[in-house]
């Protein structure tokens, strides 16, 4: 729409570009390679440069294609899809929006794991921001580098502690920081060259790091403690100063500092962790849609969250938002209709001494459980009568039959989640859950799991893939320039994801919509948290539009997307940052003096 071609991350219309010759061919956000017309290779200097055959996008994706085809093993892909990235990022999303299912699980968990594990020893080019403890008079320094207030959208940062479930990888937590904000672009649109991806190196605690003469990070334990506190206190007030309207990602950090951090600091700055929200948000978009199917008020269900990690307790928490919410309850009381289960058992009040933090929250007074075994799924299951079991435990085929059948004596249509992944660590397995209860169960997976046949019928699984949720909802406080990300915020975002779920309009359909249709769910989610935020009063942005057709048509128009878009010269004197290619994480190897 041609009045939204003002606004500062419209995609409509040409690019200003500074750079000619080699450097723009270098410049991965630029570079067309063998797309270039002739009009822009007389222009921008690349006569002579390039092969004279044109390629259009198509044509390009499809021999990136064939080349990635060729690559031998998931990493070689992983690698392949970097140097792409590296070269033309226009062509990289092109490639991997063509071929999401297929190249979504070499981008991202389980290959992207590898190539962390790797890192120091793959290692050519840095890409990102590296800030260390040892030097925190630096940060504001290298925050500068990256562009005026006005052009970083969001960042994503890590400390490395926790990694895709192999742990401790120190330094090799930029490549995490970088795999989420490529997910914020292909899924919801956000512009490769208004991200910033951080690590936050604090040392390791990985021997095989700390003993490998290739480690690129800082090689000594983990600082912790007041030091590490004073760490991200300075790099989160730089980034306020820096970049005021940025959004901030946290990712993978420590059991014992993810909350924490979340918690300190979500009062203060529009900030999410996808650990703890993002994996409770999509679940709960899944239980919104498994309670319509059963018919259940999610006011009024019973929860029983094994496992209560980082995973289980965020989830229980966006659990715990939504019945406060819709029943129009206090916490305290919402939060008698959720039990937490971790390796001892219930968490129980007389325990809270070995608890984390958010653990607390869900300790339940040792009397209610006389005589109970507590450590007892079944005891648990047959004392609680739930009509929601969530799995985060790791503990593979911990959901029994004896577990589900006592659960469905109590509800019609138990509604059961093994979220644990990979897939070897599952609670179950959907086909036996359908087995058990006769076709009864409502349930979502961690994993893609293939289709369940049940009388005659094939009933979709739905997995409950972070995808969905968290690039929809962080689009959503870029856009409005949220100055926090609050539990309505989060709730109305995951009722807009449940809303899409083609469970709604077929009960075998999946209680989740498709990731393949991810950009168009993105787009409703961040419309969802766009409304919220001006309803709240958080929203700094002044020209929302207030009809919802447009508001969308508004969100569309500032969506990144894999295009060729036109490029028209400027000169170098006084050109932007942007016009000469040196914001986002790949920037362009040169200096002013062309």
């Amino acid at each position: 729409m041609p009045k939204f071609t003002k606004l500062t991350r419209s995609t409509s219309g040409p690019q200003e570009c500074a750079l000619t010759g080699a450097a723009l061919l270098q410049c991965p956000y630029f570079n067309k390679g063998s797309g270039f017309p002739q009009h822009e290779r007389e222009t921008f200097s690349l006569v002579g440069l390039l092969p004279s055959g044109i390629n259009t996008l198509d044509e390009q994706a499809r021999r990136a294609y064939e080349q990635y085809q060729n690559c031998g093993t998931a990493l070689a892909k992983n690698t392949f899809l970097t140097s792409l990235k590296d070269q033309n990022e226009v062509l990289f999303y092109r490639l991997v929006q063509d071929h999401l299912q297929e190249m979504f699980p070499v981008i991202y968990t389980p290959t992207e794991g590898d190539a962390i594990a790797n890192y120091s020893r793959l290692f050519r080019r840095p890409e990102g921001c590296f800030l260390e403890i040892t030097h925190q008079e630096d940060i504001e320094v290298a925050l500068d580098q990256w562009g005026s207030p006005e052009e970083v959208d969001v960042i994503a940062c890590s400390d490395g502690e926790q990694i895709l479930g192999i742990g401790d990888q120190g330094v090799g937590a930029i490549l995490i920081s970088v795999a989420k904000l490529i997910i914020y672009t292909l899924c919801a649109g956000i512009h490769p060259n208004r991200t910033l991806p951080v690590v936050l190196d604090v040392g390791t605690d990985n021997p095989g790091l700390l003993n490998d003469p290739l480690y690129l990070g800082l090689q000594q334990p983990r600082v912790r403690g007041e030091e590490y506190d004073k760490f991200i206190e300075r790099f989160i007030r730089a980034c306020r100063k820096r970049f005021p309207q940025a959004y901030i990602h946290f990712e993978d950090f420590g059991l014992h500092n993810a909350r924490r951090i979340l918690d300190k600091y979500t009062k203060e700055i529009a900030c999410f962790n996808d650990d703890v929200q993002g994996t409770g948000c999509v679940t709960l978009a899944a239980l919104y849609s498994a309670c319509h199917v059963a018919k259940y008020r999610i006011q009024d269900v019973r929860v029983v969250m094994f496992g209560a990690g980082s995973a289980g307790t965020g989830i229980a928490d966006q659990i715990l938002d939504a019945i406060a919410l819709e029943g129009r309850k206090s916490k305290e009381d919402a939060m008698k209709q959720i039990w937490c289960v971790d390796k001892q058992g219930i968490l129980l009040q007389s325990e809270t001494e070995s608890l984390t933090l958010a653990q607390h929250y869900y300790a339940k007074p040792d009397g209610e459980w006389q005589g109970v075994d507590k450590s007892s799924l079944v005891e648990i299951i047959k004392t609680v009568k739930p009509h929601v079991l969530i799995g985060t435990s790791t503990k593979p085929k911990a959901f029994t039959r004896e577990v589900v059948q006592e659960m469905a004596k109590h509800v019609e249509r138990p509604i059961i989640f093994p979220l644990s992944n990979p897939t070897r660590l599952h609670e179950a397995d959907p086909k036996d859950l359908v087995e058990w209860t006769n076709g009864r169960v409502l349930t979502a997976t961690g994993s893609p799991f293939p289709p369940v046949k049940i009388d005659g019928r094939m009933r979709e699984v739905a997995e409950c893939n972070n995808s969905t949720a968290f690039p929809g909802i962080g689009l959503g406080a870029v856009l409005s320039r949220a100055k926090l990300m609050t539990p309505a915020m989060l709730v109305a975002a995951t009722k807009a994801l449940a809303a899409q779920a083609p469970a709604l309009q077929d009960p075998d359909a999946g209680l989740l919509p498709d990731v393949i249709n991810v950009r168009e769910v993105s787009v409703k989610t961040a419309a969802a948290v766009i409304k919220q935020a001006v309803k709240d009063g958080l929203a700094q942005e002044q020209r929302i539009p207030d009809n919802d057709k447009e508001l969308e048509e508004w969100v569309r128009d500032q969506m990144w997307d894999a295009q060729y878009r036109p490029l028209k010269k400027v000169d170098w004197v006084g050109a932007s940052p942007a016009a000469l290619g040196e914001l986002g994480s790949k920037r362009a190897p040169v200096s002013r003096q062309f």
